[in-house]
């Protein structure tokens, strides 16, 4: 009975499903610069709602690079937000993973470790200076949805063919999808023409590494790292791969936010109150590359 009060339908569940499925949403403006697209990746947990609004209510990057007059293409991954899921263990291998609202406010450099989080605003402990606004957390917690560990290569293969279909283009990425646009530039080195890399908390293959020789790449991490139990070594393992492309020519530039003056940001660059600010430097970044014209 799908339906109260409805009429009763059978189920069967032998056939063939629609999976690893992927949704994109993407904005074309009437007067962009160049011939770019900019496609946007969210990271681990969550969905392109990361660049559609802050928690605060403010426009997201979505919005400012679309006024930016860039084509934004921001997407939900395979298994996430409005993308949907299969079954599992049937196709996806493993359970589903879902964090507390704790969770995040502790390990994404937003509070003071744990026993930081307070659902009263006011006494949430905060790292000194976080710019994360903290009247907003519960609006960033309602936008984490279910992940899965087992789902890599069905997502890598779905945001190849987003490549295939509308680059040459910008990658920009958080996060978990930091490997993911590694590996994708690495596929497609010839249609990936800079990777922006917000935080990635994954490499590429180091086998193929020099097939990121000819893709600009920026890296920006922000405050509060070297006290954390586990950013010092998700940051030097990016560091480090970036610098075995620079062997082989890349172009690549890193930017510690706190040592550019800019301090208080969290794992949650793109929603703290600053953000319009590091969009800006990115902004910059892209235009020293020849690819904002």
């Amino acid at each position: 009975m799908f339906t109260p009060g409805g009429v009763p339908a059978k189920v069967d569940p032998n056939g063939v499903y629609q999976v690893e499925q992927m949704y994109v949403q993407y904005f074309i403006p009437q007067n962009k610069r160049g011939a770019l697209p900019l496609l946007m990746w969210h990271g681990g947990g969550l969905s392109g709602v990361t660049y559609e609004t802050t928690p605060d209510g403010r426009e997201g990057w979505l919005n400012y690079f679309l006024k930016r007059n860039w084509a934004v293409y921001n997407s939900d991954a395979v298994e996430r937000g409005r993308a949907g899921w299969a079954m599992y263990p049937d196709v996806f291998k493993s359970e589903p993973v879902f964090l507390t609202k704790e969770n995040p406010f502790e390990r994404f450099r937003i509070g003071q470790g744990a026993g930081s989080y307070n659902k009263d605003p006011e006494k949430m402990k905060l790292m000194p200076g976080s710019l994360f606004p903290k009247e907003g957390y519960d609006n960033f917690t309602k936008q984490g949805v279910p992940r899965w560990t087992t789902t890599d290569d069905a997502t890598i293969a779905a945001y190849t063919e987003l490549v295939d279909r509308v680059c040459p283009c910008v990658v920009l990425v958080h996060s978990q999808a930091g490997s993911f646009g590694f590996k994708v530039a690495q596929a497609r080195p010839d249609k990936v023409k800079a990777l922006v890399l917000v935080e990635p908390a994954g490499i590429g293959d180091r086998k193929q590494v020099e097939k990121l020789k000819n893709v600009p790449m920026l890296a920006i991490y922000g405050d509060y790292i070297e006290g954390d139990a586990r950013w010092p070594k998700i940051r030097a393992n990016g560091v480090s791969f970036l610098a075995e492309a620079g062997k082989y020519g890349a172009k690549y530039e890193v930017i510690d936010l706190p040592k550019a003056g800019i301090k208080g940001n969290s794992h949650m660059i793109m929603m703290d109150r600053n953000s319009d600010q590091v969009a800006g430097l990115i902004q910059d970044w892209l235009a020293k590359q020849g690819l904002y014209r």
